[in-house]
């Protein structure tokens, strides 16, 4: 069982960063894949990156690839996304997914208790 609370988010100027983290419950962490996905009014959910139990597979969205960076630290079960660059039509509001499949998690498909509440990204311009 997994619990994935996010924070981090904010308002910020267009060309601004920031740092989302992810920290989940559970033991069995280490084990899972996890995945940033963001949802903005009026769209479908997207994901934007994901990274293996491990840590040494990645993958991004073509948007957001040179800009976002997803990294996890098992010790402290938490995951992160460093956002650069951000630009006005990355506001939206971001997720946490986790499951065991690494495909499961970037086609959006994590059981639906696997995913955290969201936290808002608001990029000026």
């Amino acid at each position: 069982q997994v619990q994935l609370v996010e924070s981090g988010g904010g308002l910020v100027q267009a060309g601004g960063s920031l740092r989302l983290s992810c920290a989940a419950s559970g033991r069995t962490f280490s084990s899972y894949a996890l995945g940033w996905f963001r949802q903005a009014p009026g769209k479908e959910r997207e994901v934007v990156a994901a990274i293996s139990w491990s840590g040494g597979g990645t993958y991004y969205a073509d948007s957001v690839k040179g800009r976002f960076t997803i990294s996890r630290d098992n010790a402290k079960n938490t995951v992160y996304l460093q956002m650069n660059s951000l630009k006005p039509e990355d506001t939206a509001v971001y997720y946490c997914a986790a499951d065991v499949s690494m495909n499961t998690v970037v086609a959006g498909r994590a059981r639906g208790d696997y995913w955290g509440q969201g936290t808002q990204v608001t990029v000026s311009s």
